[in-house]
């Protein structure tokens, strides 16, 4: 049977948003759509108390304006979402689903046979960048599968929104898939997604690398100009002869090398600003620390101004 694309739907704007790039992205990967709503119970403590306070106990169990309880509003959601999605995306199908849990760990849970999971996140108070909650967080921090955090506005809605030849509506070029990579440990799942999505969209595939001086250099003085044309000649080589394989194998996709000196975040993230995806790797540790989602990907998923995809490797 063939994946499922899963989208996490909490009614909000951004989950909206997501909602709509999974449908996209479902129609270039010939998939289906399933939306999900997690229901999380009363917590066991709260059931227990002998008195909830006003705001609580109409957050779990009290009526809206329209004589709804809390759930029958999230099943309402649900159902209007996918209503609203189908005329839009006729050529997906779209399924709707509610689980019943702590939302991270359902998520998680779900995710495990999808193709990938597709979640909402708040921009920064109108300026470029995600607000990634606990929710969020936790699930790009614990799942292997891809996973993709979409914000609500007009980058995040329309980067797909092409005529079929990777041309924007408006008549604007679609922006190019940009790929975070570490020469030093390029992982093939990461390089795969990277490619395949230029090649769906049938737009370029901007290859970001920052290098930066070996340690003893971190307290000393700068580089000297000649120095670091040598140290930049090196990356580039590599960074080419990394791709070699992977442009042979995808050679309709334009590939464009970007190596420079500085920091990844910092590079990624104005990379974005141009971007229809931003793809960055996290490295699957299993510590007794728990999960780690890395400072350069921590980065780019709290202040990229386009969709950011999330690639678990080992």
């Amino acid at each position: 049977m063939p994946r499922t694309i899963i989208v996490g739907l909490d009614g909000s704007p951004e989950s909206r948003a997501a909602a709509d790039w999974a449908a996209r992205e479902a129609e270039l990967r010939g998939l289906p759509v399933k939306l999900v709503q997690v229901w999380e119970p009363v917590p066991a403590p709260m059931a227990q108390a002998p008195l909830l306070g006003s705001e609580t106990d109409q957050r779990w169990t009290g009526r809206s304006e329209r004589g709804s309880t809390p759930a029958e509003d999230w099943r309402r959601i649900l159902r209007e979402s996918a209503e609203a999605l189908r005329p839009r995306h006729p050529g997906v199908r779209v399924t709707t689903g509610q689980l019943t849990g702590s939302p991270a760990e359902t998520l998680v849970d779900a995710a495990e046979d999808a193709e990938l999971l597709v979640l909402g996140s708040r921009g920064l108070s109108g300026l470029g960048g995600f607000l990634v909650g606990s929710v969020g967080h936790a699930v790009v921090a614990h799942t292997e599968r891809p996973v993709v955090l979409v914000r609500a506005g007009e980058q995040a809605a329309d980067e797909n929104a092409t005529d079929g030849a990777g041309i924007h509506s408006a008549g604007t070029a679609a922006g190019p898939v940009v790929l975070g990579l570490d020469i030093a440990g390029p992982d093939e799942a990461l390089l795969e997604f990277a490619f395949e999505a230029a090649a769906r969209r049938n737009v370029p595939l901007h290859v970001v690398h920052a290098w930066n001086p070996p340690p003893y250099y971190a307290y000393g003085t700068a580089l000297e100009p000649a120095v670091e044309r040598e140290m930049a000649k090196g990356d580039v080589v590599v960074l080419s002869e990394v791709l070699r394989p992977w442009r042979e194998k995808h050679p309709g996709v334009k590939v464009v090398e970007r190596s420079h000196y500085g920091s990844p975040s910092l590079l990624l993230i104005d990379a974005s600003q141009e971007a229809s995806l931003v793809v960055v790797g996290r490295r699957i540790r299993r510590s007794a620390v728990g999960a780690h989602i890395g400072i350069v990907t921590q980065a780019v998923l709290h202040h990229a101004v386009a969709p950011v995809a999330v690639v678990a490797h080992a």
